[in-house]
């Protein structure tokens, strides 16, 4: 089945950074745009009457909305957020491939692939906009904010959707690299099946029964190493299907969970940036929609020995 196209926003990007979209409940009681705002959201009243007053927030068709407009049962409002205080994340995207239609960068460890959360313009999508003065991009995938590696966007919204079917498709090869604990019993090459759910009541995702609809190709990769907390061994891991923190979960559930995971398998503070997550987003590779030509998209990063 086919994704329908997103609506297209009434506003247009602000320095790089996306409107936000806040869909309307279709079975609200009677009440103003205003309230329900601020009933549903924690902004304050002086940043809500700031928008109202300079007309930022808009209907679909990009009607400016007033306080006191009524709410339309399942229908939307537009507007630009105030962009948060952010510390200054890893900002070196090394450009892999590019052509008009097709943007392939190297993601630093610790950079979100979009704005999320608390980090709005420290994402590569805005750093990358901004940088390149391309309003256009938009992510073809995303990528952990702790994992490394290749990352696609689209240049060109109007052969973005000639991308996207091969990611729905599964007409992408993808190659990730872990560093993992060594253990010399565990039987590999496997496949890891198991079914993937996850949800906003909890930071991990987890296994259930049910379906399979995640599935990993795990493999040992290069050498082992040793250093003070072990000894440890590379993993080359194919994702054949893309469930959120597919590889940590499958890995973990393996007995190796990947070095430095602070989520994986049990919750734990975040690892200061010296020891990044030992992720790695190796390769990507595809028949380019456009062209027909094959493009193989390789990382020049590389997981530390000892990191």
């Amino acid at each position: 089945m086919r994704r329908r196209r997103p609506r297209p926003a009434p506003l247009p990007l602000r320095d790089g950074v996306d409107p936000v979209r806040v869909r309307l409940p279709v079975d609200a009681g009677p009440t103003t745009l205003r309230c329900w705002l601020l009933d549903r959201f924690p902004a304050s009243a002086a940043e809500l009457e700031d928008l109202f007053a300079s007309g930022g927030i808009v209907d679909d068709a990009g009607r400016a909305l007033g306080p006191g407009a009524a709410l339309v049962p399942g229908g939307s409002v537009w507007y630009h957020r105030p962009l948060p205080e952010e510390p200054e994340l890893p900002g070196d995207l090394p450009v892999l491939f590019e052509d008009e239609w097709l943007l392939a960068v190297d993601k630093p460890h610790g950079l979100p692939t979009t704005p999320r959360g608390g980090f709005v313009a420290q994402s590569a999508l805005v750093k990358l906009r901004r940088s390149r003065g391309e309003d256009r991009l938009s992510p073809l995938h995303r990528l952990d904010r702790g994992t490394a590696g290749v990352l696609l966007l689209s240049r060109d919204p109007g052969t973005r959707g000639r991308f996207q079917v091969l990611f729905q498709d599964r007409a992408v090869a993808k190659e990730y690299e872990a560093v993992a604990a060594h253990r010399p019993a565990l039987e590999l090459p496997r496949t890891v099946e198991s079914r993937i759910v996850k949800d906003r009541t909890s930071l991990q995702a987890r296994e259930v029964p049910g379906p399979v609809n995640a599935r990993t190709v795990v493999e040992r990769s290069g050498t082992t190493f040793a250093d003070d907390e072990g000894v440890w061994a590379r993993y080359a891991l194919r994702p054949e299907t893309g469930r959120t923190h597919q590889i940590r979960v499958h890995l973990a559930g393996l007995g190796i969970p990947v070095r430095h995971d602070p989520l994986y398998p049990r919750v734990r503070p975040a690892g200061a940036p010296a020891r990044p997550l030992q992720l790695l987003a190796r390769r990507i590779a595809i028949t380019h929609p456009v062209t027909g030509e094959p493009l193989v998209v390789e990382s020049r990063r590389a997981l530390g020995a000892g990191a």
